[in-house]
């Protein structure tokens, strides 16, 4: 059974940095690709960041880029999503999610954890 297992939100003031960690169980993620995902209350979800797990091929979202760096530790199954330079509209609840094969569909999400950037 895929488990995603997101950890590292919190309260954070503009400007500050956090580092979000999706420890992945389950199954073989050589051919994944590892995705940070977010949604703010009232909006539609967003794509953030993404990571393929073969190679480590990375893209972002225009409105991180810069700031949010997506890495992974292949010995620990974990992706994190460092982020810097956080703004209040960085708010949202932050989700990972898994393809079964790189450029596939994210079939697997975690429950997701709550990023709040005060001003």
């Amino acid at each position: 059974q895929v488990q995603l297992v997101e950890s590292g939100g919190g309260l954070v003031q503009a400007g500050g940095s956090l580092r979000l960690s999706c420890a992945a169980s389950g199954r073989t993620f050589s051919d994944s690709t590892i995705g940070w995902f977010r949604q703010a209350p009232g909006k539609e979800r967003e794509f953030v960041a993404q990571i393929r797990w073969s190679g480590g091929l990375t893209g972002y979202a225009g409105s991180v880029k810069g700031r949010f760096t997506i890495s992974r530790d292949n010995a620990k199954n974990t992706v994190y999503l460092q982020m810097d330079s956080l703004k209040p509209e960085d708010t949202a609840v932050y989700y990972c999610a898994a393809t079964l094969v790189a450029g596939g569909d994210y079939d697997y999400w975690g429950q997701g954890t709550q990023v709040t950037v005060s001003s």
